[in-house]
């Protein structure tokens, strides 16, 4: 099925090229294809289904790196890669070259659902309540060319988390389900529909508390359907679902579902048990060991005591895993002077060679643009950790302030306000501390380069928002966004600054933050109990502002 996709896309690109197909002709043919046109050169965006690799696939994204582009390629939010200088008559040869690892651009981009994302952790996490996996898979299987649903209002995301704790972001996704159990121990999933950022950040609206797990797909086509049925297509900025919910209010576009998912129920069957335990099935535990736990974490603990360096790297790259003396391990792609998200072939190709030898050759991509090796032995971390040093793939920040989601911004995006990258980097060397950023803790930084939101800056504890101010470029600072279980939209703090004033700012505000908390408190936990105003009182007493 790939190779004719990719025989017809090189058809189609010919008789672009030879002026066959016309500009509105040939765009939605490469839509469909995950191709866009950028600023400088045409973006091309891979599909990554929950964010899974497999080494082998690295490898290619690696290969392609090299013989297509420039040498590297960017991990994006969505648990994509995106390749920012691909020739437009070459986009066919790549999409082979996918294919026989079986990957492929299919709805990464265009008016459809989207690539499913999930915990990067899942199937390992210890509070993970069921993996959602297998349950991405299924959404995946039969959202791929559904004919209901190739020309939606606008682009649709829907998220799974499968833990306590959602790393999932699944407020702020059109569509967001949690798993959990009832009080029989059935499987079911919280619904919530209508969150995203963009021009109108909202938080999804919960539309049922429990959904009977094999119900699932029926369930969605309800809200797909009523949503291709009422959503707004005269005004792209206010086509999306979340201005739908809110237009009719919870309850009544909750009771619109219900009456839809009544009619579908009578021609659509639940999910069958044996399709379900098939697609469990497909995710299986690796052969992992029967380790001696109590010894390895004592031998860790020696070789951190002896080694600050590496100390710091566990600290806050190292996650327990359910199976004893296991690891996650996340490789921080946000070293000082490179885009965050960003790794070059040599690197992947590293990372499919680490992934071989410690995570039975596995690897997953995490929605704050880093990588995940999921399966690492304790005993083998210290090894680890010497090989991805040299490669520049061992800082120690991950949830620190240096490990800043951002977009690609004006360096590459037609549609972006400012750039996001050297704004990113100018941070990351005023805080290249790292006592002073382990001394911070826990501190979120998201970048956008326009209201879009790529950078998904609403829900950064602090966020920065690229603005146009009449051909200049300035940024807007917010304050008291998260993610996660308590997910909250971050508040303007006021007029914007110039490129060059933005560290100042944030240092500023951490100034506050470390001059005031209380005791173990977080920068977010901060913010929250003393509210904007303060950093707003002392930010713009100073003449740094426009």
């Amino acid at each position: 099925m790939l190779e004719d996709r990719v025989a017809q896309f090189r058809d189609q690109t010919s008789r672009y090229l030879r002026g066959e197909l016309s500009e509105s002709e040939f765009r939605p043919l490469r839509l469909q294809n995950g191709l866009y046109v950028q600023r400088l050169a045409p973006m091309l965006r891979v599909a990554i289904p929950y964010g899974m690799l497999t080494a082998r696939q690295l490898r290619m994204l690696a290969h392609i790196a090299r013989r297509y582009d420039k040498g590297y390629a960017h991990f994006s939010t969505r648990q994509n890669i995106q390749y920012n200088w691909p020739r437009l008559e070459e986009v066919p040869d790549i999409l082979a070259e996918l294919a026989t690892v079986e990957m492929h651009a299919i709805q990464t981009s265009g008016n459809c659902i989207r690539n499913v994302t999930a915990d990067q952790f899942a199937g390992v996490a210890r509070d993970e309540i069921e993996d959602p996996r297998p349950w991405c898979e299924l959404i995946r299987q039969w959202s791929t060319f559904h004919p209901e649903f190739t020309f939606l209002p606008r682009k649709f995301k829907i998220a799974v988390s499968g833990s306590r704790d959602d790393r999932a972001a699944v407020q702020v996704h059109d569509i967001g389900l949690e798993l959990h159990r009832n009080a029989a121990g059935e499987t079911g999933f919280r619904v919530l529909v209508g969150g995203g950022l963009g021009r109108t950040p909202l938080i999804g609206a919960v539309i049922r508390e429990f959904l009977p797990a094999p119900e699932l797909l029926s369930y969605l086509e309800a809200i797909l359907r009523v949503y291709n049925r009422f959503g707004r297509r005269d005004n792209i900025y206010k086509a999306r679902i979340k201005i739908l919910v809110k237009a009719l209010g919870e309850q009544a576009f909750a009771a619109r579902v219900e009456t839809e998912w009544l009619d579908i129920r009578t021609r659509m069957a639940p999910v069958e048990p044996a399709q379900i335990e098939r697609l469990q099935a497909s995710f299986p535990p690796p052969d992992y060991l029967h380790l001696d736990a109590d010894h390895a974490a004592a031998n860790l603990a020696k070789e951190r005591a002896a080694d600050r360096a590496f100390d710091r790297w566990v600290e806050r790259n190292v996650m327990p895993h359910r199976q004893l003396g296991y690891s996650m391990v996340t490789i921080s792609l946000k070293p000082t002077g490179i885009a965050p998200g960003d790794a070059t072939d040599q690197q992947m190709e590293l990372v499919a060679d680490l992934a071989d030898e410690f995570s039975f050759g596995e690897l997953r991509v995490a929605h704050e643009q880093n990588l995940v090796l999921a399966d690492v032995r304790q005993e083998q971390l210290h090894e680890l950790w010497c090989r991805l040093r040299p490669a520049g793939l061992a800082t120690p920040n991950i949830g620190l302030l240096t490990d800043i989601i951002c977009c690609p911004g004006g360096d590459f995006c037609s549609l972006a306000n400012a750039k996001s990258i050297p704004i990113a980097e100018a941070i990351q060397r005023r805080f290249d501390d790292l006592d002073y950023l382990h001394d911070l803790g826990d501190i979120e930084l998201n970048i956008s380069g326009c209201m879009n939101a790529c950078g998904h800056h609403h829900v950064g504890h602090i966020g920065v928002l690229g603005v146009d101010k009449k051909g200049a470029e300035f940024y807007q600072l917010l304050l008291g966004g998260s993610q996660g279980n308590q997910a909250s939209l971050a508040t303007i703090l006021g007029p914007s600054f110039a490129s060059d004033e933005v560290p100042s700012v944030i240092a500023t505000i951490l100034d506050i933050y470390v001059a005031r908390r209380i005791e173990g408190e977080t920068f977010i936990e901060f913010v929250r109990r003393v509210g904007v105003e303060p950093f707003r009182e002392i930010v713009y007493a100073k003449p740094a502002h426009v």
